[in-house]
């Protein structure tokens, strides 16, 4: 269909800025070019917007004041968190006709009742921050993923986002009791409930979880907290394969006594990527193999004194899963440093990818005891395309997440590599596409994948979402030409 939002709006009027402005007072409003910069550009470089202003506001408040004036001029506005989106969501268009709202001011944490469970926080709060919150009380808020020392809550909840533990705490929609959101008429929507249990028809936090910022702005969330786990072991495999990997986390389950809190699959290039590229990681094994697993399990139990626990479960299962020629060979943290080290290896794919050069995102899902047969034959798919190209898949095999990567052809420039985008996307989302899965399974559509959205989802599912869309947003001032186009 027609994308109505191509046409370049108007400048935004200088009595616009000037009201937005008071609004927010001076602390709040950038329009100097190199100040702004930061807000326009995406972190891999892949879209360089423009902005008419960047608003920092410091309240709910002075966010619905914002709307409100954009809401009666007919002015776009840019929800934005850390920046660190992977498929242009919080990135404005080129054309500079819209306002980029930055949540980053507004990143108190209000409360914590570690009797409850649950920390009401303000949108721009930064993940670790929150972590680190939830651990002072002893208690545990389990998303985790590498930006967590950058992105802010918002963001994840805009996204739905998903990390190392949707395996055994889900999603961010998981995560979640309550939200206040500003809705694209200025007005603001409290629905701050601490309640596990509320049937008072819709639910409407899930329409802003994973809308991307365009049904309207989340300013506050009430989160869950889950008890802060005693006795942690974490494990570097080397295994026979991806169905080693799927067998060894269906063995895992019982073993651990349902206490597998991550199981990430990796490729030996995506760990050559990081020895190279990232200083001070170091191989965890002697020898070389062609796939690995992170495991790592938990509990909330701390470990006996006389020796036991997790660690030593985890080790007579991996004896046994070595016996049975699962696992070539194997290393257990002995240290919550050598665990980080492990960690950091897997969390630095991306940045990996980045450093070595031009690179084509997939981020899939397919059922789990699927992954092995997805891997053959998506490999094969994108080498069918581009010979040379390098797949780097890595990911979240417990909940069959994939971040089926391809590299460059060693040499090659990004604009030669970039113009068969389509055709090594299509391989690989049409692959999706017959296993029954997901073409996005946790970055979100954002502009990133809008043409493919519309290429694999249904009219009849197409149609909902505009539908939901032009009720809430008539105007379609919030955030638009991202997720689905009007």
């Amino acid at each position: 269909m027609p994308d109505t939002y191509t046409s370049v709006p108007n400048a935004v009027p200088t009595a616009v800025l000037d009201a937005i402005h008071r609004a927010v007072g001076d602390k709040g409003f950038v329009v100097d070019e190199r100040e702004m910069e930061p807000h326009v550009v995406e972190w891999r470089d892949n879209y360089r917007g423009r902005a008419a202003a960047v608003v920092r506001p410091a309240s709910t408040e002075e966010v619905a004041a914002v709307v409100r004036i954009c809401a009666e001029a007919g002015v776009p506005i840019v929800p934005q968190g850390g920046m660190t989106g992977l498929v242009g969501a919080g990135i404005p268009h080129e054309h500079g006709g819209e306002i980029v709202l930055s949540l980053r001011r507004m990143n108190r944490i209000l409360e914590v009742n570690p009797t409850a469970y649950t920390m009401t926080v303000e949108a721009g709060a930064v993940l670790k921050t929150i972590q680190d919150e939830a651990a002072a009380h002893d208690r545990l808020f389990p998303l985790s993923l590498a930006a967590e020392g950058s992105c802010t809550i918002g963001g994840n909840l805009s996204t739905n986002a998903g990390g190392v533990q949707v395996l055994h705490y889900g999603n961010a929609r998981s995560l979640v009791l309550g939200l206040e959101a500003v809705l694209p008429d200025g007005r603001v929507w409290n629905g701050l409930r601490a309640l596990k249990k509320d049937n008072t028809g819709y639910d409407l936090k899930h329409l802003f979880m994973g809308a991307e910022g365009t049904l309207g702005v989340i300013t506050k969330a009430v989160l869950k907290l889950f008890p802060r786990p005693k006795d942690v072991a974490t494990a570097w495999l080397a295994v026979r394969n991806p169905a080693a990997a799927v067998e060894l986390l269906s063995r895992a389950h019982a073993a651990s006594e349902d206490n597998v809190t991550s199981c990430e699959l990796m490729g030996r290039l995506g760990i050559d990527l990081v020895l190279s590229h990232i200083p001070g990681s170091v191989d965890p094994l002697a020898e070389r193999h062609d796939w690995y697993v992170l495991l790592e399990w938990s509990s909330t139990r701390p470990a006996p004194a006389h020796g036991g626990g997790m660690l030593a479960k985890m080790e007579a299962f991996l004896g046994d899963a070595m016996e049975a020629g699962l696992v070539f060979d194997a290393v257990l943290a002995q240290s919550s440093a050598q665990a980080q080290a492990f960690w950091k290896i897997r969390e630095s794919h991306s940045e990996a990818q980045k450093l070595e050069g031009p690179s084509i995102k997939h981020d899939i899902s397919v059922p789990v005891h699927r992954i092995p047969e997805f891997v053959d034959q998506g490999i094969a798919a994108m080498k069918a395309v581009m010979p040379d190209l390098r797949p780097v898949p890595f990911g979240h095999v417990g909940d069959g997440n994939l971040h089926f990567n391809a590299q460059s052809p060693t040499g090659m420039d990004k604009a030669a590599f970039y113009a068969r985008r389509d055709d090594i996307n299509h391989a690989v989302h049409d692959l999706v596409r017959s296993f029954g899965g997901s073409i996005s399974a946790e970055h979100g559509i954002g502009r990133f994948k809008l043409e493919e959205l519309e290429r694999y989802r249904g009219p009849v599912e197409l149609d909902a979402m505009r539908a939901i869309k032009r009720a809430l947003d008539p105007r379609n001032i919030m955030n638009p030409g991202k997720v689905v186009r009007v």
